[in-house]
């Protein structure tokens, strides 16, 4: 009882429902693509794109930008289609691009930050960045207003083309042949990846978007067999384990990005230890 009183005494404050909305947001987005990204074995390009991010939000800290979603998601958005396309080219396969993009964005980031920054406390806005920290809970009307039309817009994408993201999933050679071209929807999972992970800086750090990605959609795997099951269960993992994390943050003053990743890991050997048992009883 007095776990919920206090949870109801800080849902007083719009900043709490700003996190509690956003990461919603973010949970619900990143988890419908998460599927696609894991079963096409482009997990590691979501990673890559959060360096990437990375090292935007430092060219926007020192151009001292007051709105540096924009240009975020600019860059992200290229270097999307950049890897995109080189993962398609003989001369530098798709895992060396991913590294080499990553660790260079990484590595200009944090040489910006440390040369050109005005701030006096570099360290800590590199931890913000990376790890997230408490940033989801300093969000203004602004970024939620973003974030839900951004929201919007991945949600309405994954709908209308729910069948085309099914059949290029699965079968790249299939969807050419029935007369869905790959290349283009491949281009608009990256660019839509992109946003995502830009949405999501807020709510986990760049370092850690990929457990937002990965872990709804491996854990449902282990559950459930078919795409449409496995997504719906992906959402429901995504959403729950975000605003478990969100409260338990703010409930023990924990780092909010690093919260929501242990709950994902809890409920992830839930779901896997569900899986096991499933496959003994149907043997």
């Amino acid at each position: 009882m007095e776990i919920i009183s206090k949870i109801m005494y800080y849902l007083q404050y719009p900043f709490v429902v700003y996190a509690l909305v956003v990461g919603v947001l973010i949970a619900l987005c990143s988890s419908l693509f998460g599927v696609t990204l894991v079963l096409k074995r482009f997990s590691y390009i979501g990673d890559g794109l959060s360096h990437v991010a990375f090292g935007a939000v430092s060219i926007s800290a020192v151009l001292n930008l007051t709105v540096e979603t924009p240009l975020v998601l600019l860059l992200t958005g290229l270097s999307a289609i950049f890897l995109l396309r080189t993962g398609e080219s003989k001369k530098v396969q798709g895992d060396a691009a991913i590294a080499m993009i990553s660790v260079g964005t990484l590595g200009v980031g944090y040489l910006l930050l440390n040369v050109f920054s005005t701030s006096v406390n570099v360290a800590g806005d590199v931890c913000t960045s990376l790890f997230g920290s408490t940033s989801i809970l300093t969000l203004n009307q602004y970024d939620v207003i973003l974030s839900g039309v951004l929201s919007i817009v991945v949600v309405v994408l994954f709908v209308l083309y729910y069948h085309r993201i099914f059949s290029v999933t699965f079968d790249e050679n299939f969807s050419n042949a029935t007369g869905t071209n790959a290349k283009k929807y491949n281009l608009m999972i990256a660019v839509i990846i992109a946003v995502i992970i830009v949405l999501a800086m807020n709510l986990v750090g760049s370092l850690l978007i990929s457990a937002l990605i990965i872990f709804p959609a491996l854990a449902s795997m282990q559950v459930f067999k078919s795409f449409l099951s496995v997504t719906i269960s992906s959402t429901i993992f995504s959403v729950v384990c975000t605003v478990l994390g969100i409260l338990i943050s703010i409930l023990f003053a924990s780092p909010v990005g690093a919260t929501i990743v242990v709950v994902d890991i809890c409920v992830f050997f839930i779901y896997y230890f569900i899986g096991c048992l499933l496959n003994t009883l149907t043997r």
